[in-house]
């Protein structure tokens, strides 16, 4: 039996894979656990902080010499009463929620048309021009919204939610596209060389076979686009003046502080209840979202 033969023979253990180093616990507590726990206790703190914060009594808020602000004592839903029923909170939320989800449509409509044109047709150029829309999704938005807020007059639709809407995807299609342009190079040439062979078109070559395929990239390209729509702050702001148009981040900042009065309980209702239906949507797609990652850096 050959050394080659003997070593596919052998069973696969910690050793063999390198990991004995974390077979004794010490090392183990040192190099996994408490990495481990560090990462949770940072990425679960905030929410737990403002879990406790809308549900503590004013009296609590800031008088720690008597109460701990890590601990709640004789909790209360009056701010979470305050927010849903004496403000526009509800309103500002479904306008989050019209927003984002035209604006991420929109996105990855142009995106994929955008991406599979520069990674799969081979024009001339298409290097630079994927290289270019790059570099527009590097443009601060502080610098955008005052040509934007022109044109956003010049239609109308200020004061709206179209305004939005159509507004968003300056800074998610070049993302977007240059997401779904690492994951269309993973996908084999030779799968749409044979389509076109079989005489299929561009448009049932991109349908039928490179869509099905690109799944997990599109879902990744639309977490994100979400996610960027869904906390953006600056357009809606600059383009929304009433407040039954507000969206959730800018409703929660403009409307709960006045002046120099933070109402804090329901700030972090807010701010909760907000970032609730994002946490949401990682969950149910994350396989998904490792998927497209792991995809998108092949070459």
């Amino acid at each position: 039996m050959s050394i080659t033969e003997q070593s596919n023979t052998q069973p696969l253990t910690d050793d063999a894979q390198g990991m004995s180093y974390l077979n004794r616990l010490p090392r183990r507590i040192v190099v996994l656990y408490l990495p481990l726990a560090i990462f949770v206790f940072v990425l679960l703190f905030p929410f737990y902080w403002m879990a406790i914060t809308s549900v503590k009594p004013n009296s609590q808020l800031t008088d720690y010499s008597n109460f701990s602000p890590f601990w709640v004592v004789g909790p209360t839903l009056d701010h979470i009463k305050y927010l849903l029923f004496e403000t526009s909170y509800p309103g500002w939320l479904w306008n989050t929620v019209v927003v984002s989800v035209c604006a991420t449509f929109l996105s990855l409509a142009a995106s994929v048309f955008a991406a599979y044109a520069i990674e799969r047709v081979r024009f001339s150029g298409s290097r630079s021009v994927g290289l270019m829309i790059f570099l527009a999704y590097l443009v601060p938005p502080s610098i955008l919204f005052i040509p934007l807020a022109v044109i956003v007059f010049k239609f109308g639709i200020y004061d709206t939610r179209w305004a939005l809407i159509f507004t968003y995807p300056t800074f998610l299609i070049p993302f977007c596209t240059w997401l779904l342009m690492g994951y269309f190079r993973s996908i084999p040439f030779e799968l749409e060389e044979s389509a076109l062979v079989d005489g299929a078109s561009r448009w049932q070559i991109l349908v039928r076979v490179i869509l099905p395929l690109a799944v997990p990239g599109m879902i990744s390209a639309g977490i994100f686009a979400f996610t960027l729509s869904w906390n953006e702050f600056i357009y809606a702001l600059t383009f929304i003046q009433s407040s039954e148009n507000k969206t959730v981040p800018v409703g929660v900042l403009t409307e709960l502080v006045r002046g120099d009065v933070f109402e804090w309980g329901s700030l972090m209702a807010g701010a909760l209840f907000g970032s609730l239906p994002v946490v949401i949507l990682y969950s149910f797609f994350v396989d998904y979202y490792v998927s497209s990652m792991t995809g998108a850096v092949k070459e």
